[in-house]
């Protein structure tokens, strides 16, 4: 059974939008349309998490001294198959919310495993703009996003509370499908593959330092040869 996370990239109780919170209807959406397939699903909520006014990323911190919160859902992300990311568009881009969330976590954590873009607006785009600059940052990130993506216009028309599709149920549930389909089947093609080798021995983690990122200065590659 593959086991996702479903990222809400919303911290705002506030309208507008109106009715507030409305990526909550997306991103129960994609809880429920995914637990119906047989995976296993949480919902992180920013709401739910503490991450302080001072922005220091879980890797920052000495082992002993990380905060729980941060230790608690960095041992998530490294345990799930796959990830929903469910955000709204700020300035033709993805929500502050969801960045400032992700860039909490090293990619190491998140590598090799895919995601799925959801985005959805009160208005007629449902976030499309966004979701182009989320495949650069989640391809930076470690999850590939699948090629289908979701765009939720109107949502507050599309979703009730629960997360139900109003009206055209089954469209919608195929809409939806589709992406969530690609994520299901890379998440158990990489999921298998990791039984078979470690992918850290393939690509392994940068834990020192940036410069590690660096190809080799010209001196050191003449010093090595």
């Amino acid at each position: 059974m593959p086991h996702y996370l479903v990222f809400l990239g919303s911290a705002r109780e506030s309208t507008p939008p109106a009715p507030a919170r409305l990526g909550l209807r997306v991103a129960r959406a994609c809880v429920r349309l995914l637990e119906a397939n047989g995976a296993s699903v949480e919902l992180i909520d920013p709401l739910d998490l503490e991450l302080g006014a001072v922005f220091k990323p879980h890797f920052a911190y000495a082992r002993s001294k990380v905060p729980a919160p941060l230790e608690a859902l960095a041992g998530k992300i490294a345990a799930a198959d796959g990830y929903v990311m469910v955000s709204p568009e700020y300035n033709h881009a993805m929500s502050p919310a969801l960045s400032h969330l992700l860039n909490h976590f090293g990619s190491s954590l998140f590598a090799f495993k895919p995601s799925a873009i959801v985005t959805y607006s009160a208005g007629q785009w449902g976030g499309a703009r966004a979701a182009m600059s989320m495949r650069s940052f989640l391809a930076e990130l470690g999850c590939l996003p699948v090629s289908a993506m979701i765009h939720v216009p109107k949502a507050q028309e599309a979703l009730d509370d629960d997360g139900r599709f109003r009206e055209a149920a089954d469209r919608w549930a195929g809409y939806f499908g589709r992406a969530l389909g690609q994520l299901d089947w890379w998440a158990e093609a990489a999921a298998t593959h990791r039984l078979k080798q470690d992918p850290r021995e393939v690509s392994p983690a940068f834990l020192r330092a940036p410069d590690q990122r660096n190809a080799p200065a010209t001196g050191e590659a003449r010093e090595q040869e």
